[in-house]
């Protein structure tokens, strides 16, 4: 009989997820010098296991957008998600 195998612990997955995420964004200019977009998905890879990983990473994230509103808007069209409202005036109610 097999014996069933134990998943680790949720704090030694994200501990390996948040290295194997700086990993890739350290290998990213190795991966951007060969021939090809190579480098743009290593990248996007890395930031993604960052972003879903660190909460140090989260609210970097949101501060930088919160600053550059455009390069936000641009995020969110890239990921095909509904705008965030961040650098837009509130609209003016009327009652």
């Amino acid at each position: 009989m097999c014996s069933a195998v134990k998943a680790p612990p949720d704090s030694v997955l994200r501990i390996v997820y948040l290295g194997l995420g700086w990993l890739l964004i350290v290998l990213t200019p190795i991966v951007g010098a060969l021939p090809g977009p190579g480098g743009i998905f290593v990248f996007a890879g890395g930031a993604a296991l960052l972003l879903k990983n660190s909460n140090w990473v989260k609210r970097a994230y949101v501060r930088y957008t919160r600053r550059y509103p455009s390069h936000g808007r641009l995020a969110d069209k890239v990921l095909r998600r509904a705008p965030a409202p961040r650098g837009r005036a509130k609209p003016e109610r009327s009652d």
